[in-house]
């Protein structure tokens, strides 16, 4: 038998059209949903911290609803979202638009939906029934690496605010995750010299070496492949490496003095990202060095990182993670290679399960959607697993 359709209630889609209209790409500044969520959040009676980037334009939100003594479970989830520059999109991404049984708009999927549903559902709660305090997360440049969250996290640590569970509401088609890969991204800049391209002795050809380190990078993804260390539990079961830009050059008769491409690595967890760029930094040290500055001493390369996030290494012993578990009815909970803010979470000591509605499939592409079942779903899960962990009651089945 078809499982039951869950319709969501008519205040979490107000407050996700409301979300949906503040244009909240990476790029751009978050401050008029973060400020709109701060005074809803004050209105339920949510003690609110803001904690801003270093040019005050950005700002993460945490809020705590409930005045019980202890620290209870955060419901997390990041305001930004990806560009819509170059997509074709049926509808307008920045309203959100019902079409039958889909929710159309930037963020619907990632993550808005999830944060919709926290703030309803917080609505509804009386201050008087809670035995632990709520906590709702919001933070700035996900997107770009989980950027953000660091300043929420360390703002935490320094006036105490120790949470005991963390819930990440990214699209996981409302299944626990318990697990993710980590990241790592690289800038990688080739420093030549230029010369006529009819004496490129004279130069040093920066698209050469960088195409050199381009193929290392190629090298040592292949045998990360063929490594013995690979989880089968995640889609793309090991470590990978990959270059996505590069750029170089400025004319086609001359040698080009500089070039630069981005890299990244995801990794499982347990793995040591640090080894890549160590090996990287040997090669250039012992190979490609030696080559460039044999006859000009202004050959160099140099690696930036652009975003850093640990991976996630759950149990489903963990207690949100097993709570989700039970309160889903599923039959475990999955690992997934897309990074979440969760391991920051869980390096800070709050142990996290990663849970909320849509498919991540739908995220970052035009028409971007969530169902109107996966937002009624994420409603349920949240009134239950606030009832086990926070009213002290049995969630209802």
């Amino acid at each position: 038998m078809a499982p039951t359709q869950q319709h969501p209630t008519e205040h979490t889609l107000a407050l996700l059209k409301q979300l949906i209209a503040f244009n909240t790409v990476s790029r751009d500044s978050n401050l008029g949903l973060i400020e709109w969520a701060r005074d809803y959040l004050q209105r339920l009676g949510c003690k609110v911290r803001l904690t801003y980037d270093p040019s005050g334009k950005k700002a993460n939100l945490f809020a705590t609803y409930g005045d019980a003594p202890g620290f209870g479970t955060v419901f997390s989830g990041h305001t930004d979202v990806v560009p819509v520059d170059g997509q074709t999109w049926s509808t307008d991404p920045f309203a959100a638009t019902l079409q039958g049984d889909r929710i159309y708009g930037r963020g619907t999927c990632d993550m808005k939906g999830f944060i919709a549903v926290c703030l309803s559902r917080l609505a509804r709660l009386s201050n008087a029934n809670l035995q632990r305090p709520i906590h709702v997360a919001l933070s700035y440049d996900e997107e770009l690496g989980c950027l953000g969250v660091g300043g929420l996290l360390d703002d935490l640590k320094a006036h105490g605010i120790a949470p005991t569970a963390c819930i990440v509401g990214e699209p996981t088609s409302m299944q626990p995750v318990m697990a993710h890969k980590g990241k790592r991204a690289y800038r990688c800049c080739v420093q030549g010299a230029s010369a006529h391209s009819s004496s490129p002795l004279q130069g040093i050809n920066a698209v050469d070496f960088a195409a050199e380190l381009i193929a290392k990078l190629r090298e040592m993804a292949t045998r990360m492949r063929a490594s013995s260390t690979w989880d089968t539990a995640f889609d793309v079961p090991y470590s990978t490496l990959a270059t996505t830009l590069i750029k170089g050059g400025n004319a086609v008769n001359t040698v080009p003095e500089h070039c630069e491409f981005v890299f990244e690595h995801r990794f499982l967890p347990g793995d040591q990202p640090q080894s890549v760029i160590d090996e990287l930094n040997t090669y250039v040290a012992h190979v490609l060095a030696p080559q460039m500055q044999a006859g000009n001493a202004r050959g160099h390369v140099r690696f930036e990182t652009l975003a850093s996030y640990p991976g996630l290494a759950g149990t489903e012993q963990d207690e949100p993670v097993a709570m989700a578990i039970r309160i889903l009815g599923a039959e475990g909970a999955r690992k997934v290679g897309f990074g979440t803010e969760a391991g920051l979470f869980a390096a800070a000591g709050i142990p996290a399960v990663v849970c909320g509605p849509g498919d991540i499939a739908q995220a970052h592409k035009p028409d971007e959607f969530v169902t109107l079942d996966q937002l009624g779903r994420c409603e349920q899960f949240f009134d239950r697993y606030v009832a086990a962990t926070t009213l002290e009651e049995e969630p209802c089945h």
